[in-house]
């Protein structure tokens, strides 16, 4: 018999690590794909349209909406993101794992419409001054403007320590990387009816309340 369908949601403040993961899981994994997410924003260099994203107008996306054809959409920085609901349809039909790249205010609104199907997975920086530092690292911005992610970041990571199934620490990609398909090996296996005692225990600690949060909490 198949494995069931997943729908693995990934969130993290920016910096973190996420996206990084979600490629690295879906290059390793022959049914995980990403869930491309429908936007307002133009494409950026190489970006191409129903591969990176599906590029639509602002027209379009309220339609969407009105349509109840998104799993979830939000506002980012005065652009519209949105998961379409065949692309969670169809995962869910094939048996395969579609792997969400999103905010934890996207990833709540899919965990309530397929509580039993979603798992959510929040992606912690090894601490705040490790996350600080990778994004001075990668940005050109003002000291103003890294402070606005500095802050975002730590409301993110709240919702996350509050709402989200599993917490993984990404102090190293490999590790966290297994950690993360350990999960989903469990969720999978759990959604089956044949769990597996050894993967049981170790997702179960990396559930939420399980990890010592003590570095991002306070």
């Amino acid at each position: 018999m198949p494995a069931p369908g997943l729908l693995l949601v990934l969130s993290a403040p920016s910096g973190a690590g996420k996206t990084t993961l979600a490629r690295r899981f879906v290059g390793a994994h022959d049914d995980a794909h990403f869930s491309v997410s429908a936007t307002t924003r133009a494409p950026r260099g190489a970006e191409r349209d129903g591969v990176d994203y599906h590029f639509v107008s602002a027209d379009r996306f309220a339609a969407l909406v009105e349509e109840g054809a998104l799993a979830e959409w939000a506002e980012v920085y005065g652009q519209r993101y949105g998961t379409l609901r065949a692309t969670v349809d169809e995962a869910l039909a094939a048996g395969r794992v579609a792997v969400f790249d999103i905010d934890v205010q996207g990833g709540a609104q899919v965990k309530a419409a397929w509580p039993d199907r979603a798992v959510t997975v929040f992606v912690l920086p090894p601490s705040r001054e490790e996350l600080e530092r990778r994004l001075r690292r990668r940005s050109t911005d003002p000291d103003e403007a890294i402070a606005r992610r500095l802050d975002a970041a730590r409301e993110e990571i709240a919702r996350g320590l509050a709402a989200y199934d599993y917490l993984v620490v990404n102090d190293d990609v490999e590790a966290a990387l297994g950690r993360i398909e350990a999960v989903v090996a469990h969720e999978r296996a759990r959604l089956a009816g044949r769990e597996d005692a050894a993967l049981a225990r170790l997702a179960a600690t990396l559930r939420r309340g399980q990890v010592d949060t003590s570095k991002w909490s306070t």
